[in-house]
């Protein structure tokens, strides 16, 4: 991976950690050797945990390279968020998708792991769905 790559890839993994901390949700980055999470957030009580698999693309793009582990990867408890960062001031494109999603939908080309929306409308619908998170345990609502 390139450091253009990297510093693409951090971004995304820092801009969906400070979204998940302002919807009230306790957000901790892991190790970037970490195999399938980039982060690990629980609400307040810490009674629900989740998995958090970041995929950023640095323009808008309608797929993202996953790898292999995504299709052995399918757990309630794992969500991927897949971002678009696009030119500076435009609003970034955050879908948060559950793995069973990202498992049952991939493709395989070329050695290339790419998951896609398969049309508009899948991706609107997941297009900011943090609800697929619950709720905080706070006052704010998601």
């Amino acid at each position: 991976m390139t450091t253009k790559q990297y510093i693409t890839g951090m971004q995304g993994v820092y801009f969906v950690a400070a979204k998940l901390s302002e919807k009230g949700f306790i957000v901790s980055p892991t190790l970037r050797s970490a195999a399938g999470a980039d982060l690990l957030v629980t609400d307040q009580k810490c009674r629900q945990a989740y998995s958090v698999q970041v995929k950023t693309n640095k323009k808008t793009f309608s797929f993202w390279l996953v790898g292999k582990k995504a299709k052995e990867i399918n757990s309630k408890t794992h969500i991927y968020v897949f971002v678009n960062i696009k030119k500076d001031g435009e609003e970034i494109e955050y879908y948060v998708v559950p793995s069973k999603i990202v498992s049952e939908n991939m493709e395989s080309k070329e050695n290339w792991d790419n998951f896609y929306f398969s049309n508009k409308e899948q991706a609107k619908y997941y297009r900011d769905r943090w609800k697929l998170f619950g709720n905080p345990g706070n006052e704010s609502e998601i």
